[in-house]
């Protein structure tokens, strides 16, 4: 662990690194990420909010903190663990939750969960998987899972998801409160598509008792109509602060709340009993000229009157990135779209080698700042270029 940046060098420039064949930096596993896929899953991966400048803040806003290292400190062994719901885990991050992962590559959230299991760091299912909720408990039973729950219109049928996931060994509930509708993007309109209209994502709902108990006919004798059932509650503009108060109560498993920015929903979502409130502008794909994720995170951790824990993403390019994010507060970061292009560059094989560089150089950053674990960092200096 203490080697783990110099061991992955060392075996690259020996050439005994095995996954040599790909990629190494994020610019290169977009660019090849985007051979791979079609033009239009590439546009729905890619694609952001209208002008999609609330994507291109997340990144260019991170340029603008700046680390001050510390030098003459023993670094030897630097201890990446980090403890966040209530655990310690080897690292301080984890696979955030994507849907229709399945327009990347087939059998994705299996992967994406295998991927997990060896790297021994936690993931999220997404409501709308290809897989439902217990084909991938079954196939990763080892993996640290939690369950993404976009709240939607039925309550029934959120009550049966939340459920399925209890019975299946998932240890955390997502709830994702920034997507009670689509944003505009104008990537996808102008191809005409929606994944979910093509009958990707929707294996949780056809697999449900309460969803199909809505239908007519079962799915696989009229599948427009159950597709358009998922349309109509898919998500619910009506979701409220009382709705959510209900969804802690329905569950005796931590609760996580992602997809806000501002300092007064993060403590109203203590207030009513989550256990951590993941600062997100959902990579910028929801509300376009948003405030970028680390400016949010940036002045929420200078209020410095938290009374929970804080998780973070959106923006996430470089270990840099991560170290920035601990420095303010966070106990974790929730990876995205960059796993994204290695799951479609080389599906499992590829989100570990990728993330297996990220935790590499991410092991080399906190030591150079001079750090010899993820709890020093709570204590470094964070910079703002003007």
């Amino acid at each position: 662990m203490g080697n783990l940046g110099v061991n992955y060098q060392v075996r690259r420039y020996l050439g005994m690194d095995k996954n040599a064949d790909l990629p190494v930096s994020v610019s290169e596993w977009r660019e090849e990420a985007k051979k791979k896929m079609s033009p239009e899953a590439w546009s729905y991966l890619e694609g952001s909010a209208g002008s999609e400048s609330t994507e291109r803040g997340n990144e260019s806003s991170m340029e603008r903190y700046r680390l001050r290292p510390r030098y003459l400190r023993n670094v030897e062994n630097c201890d990446l663990s980090s403890e966040f719901l209530g655990k310690k885990h080897k690292f301080p991050v984890a696979l955030a939750p994507i849907g229709v992962t399945s327009i990347i590559n087939e059998g994705a959230e299996v992967a994406i969960g295998k991927a997990a299991q060896n790297l021994g760091i936690p993931f999220a299912l997404s409501t709308v998987s290809s897989k439902s909720i217990e084909e991938v408990a079954a196939a990763v039973p080892d993996a640290e899972k939690w369950f993404q729950l976009y709240p939607g219109k039925d309550p029934d049928v959120m009550k049966s998801f939340i459920r399925r996931a209890e019975k299946s060994g998932y240890s955390a509930i997502v709830v994702t409160v920034d997507t009670t509708m689509l944003g505009w993007r104008e990537r996808d309109l102008k191809l005409s598509y929606l994944p979910f209209l093509k009958g990707y994502g929707l294996a949780n709902f056809l697999s449900d008792p309460e969803f199909r108990n809505l239908l007519d006919k079962p799915p696989q004798e009229d599948i427009k109509a159950a597709i358009m059932k998922f349309s109509d509650i898919y998500v619910n503009p009506a979701f409220s602060w009382d709705n959510l108060k209900e969804i802690v109560g329905l569950t005796k498993l931590p609760v996580i709340l992602k997809g806000v920015t501002h300092i007064d929903d993060v403590n109203q979502a203590f207030n009513l009993g989550v256990r951590a409130v993941v600062i997100s502008n959902h990579g910028g794909r929801q509300v376009d000229g948003a405030i970028s994720s680390i400016d949010a995170l940036y002045e929420i951790w200078k209020n410095g009157d938290i009374k929970g824990e804080i998780m973070f993403d959106s923006g996430i390019r470089h270990a840099s990135d991560i170290v920035k994010a601990i420095t303010m507060g966070a106990s974790a970061v929730l990876i995205g779209r960059t796993y994204c292009y290695a799951l479609a560059v080389a599906g499992q094989r590829g989100i570990e080698a990728y993330m297996n560089q990220l935790l590499s150089e991410l092991n080399l950053q906190v030591a150079l700042a001079g750090n010899s674990c993820i709890q020093d960092l709570r204590n470094g200096e964070i910079y703002i270029k003007n």
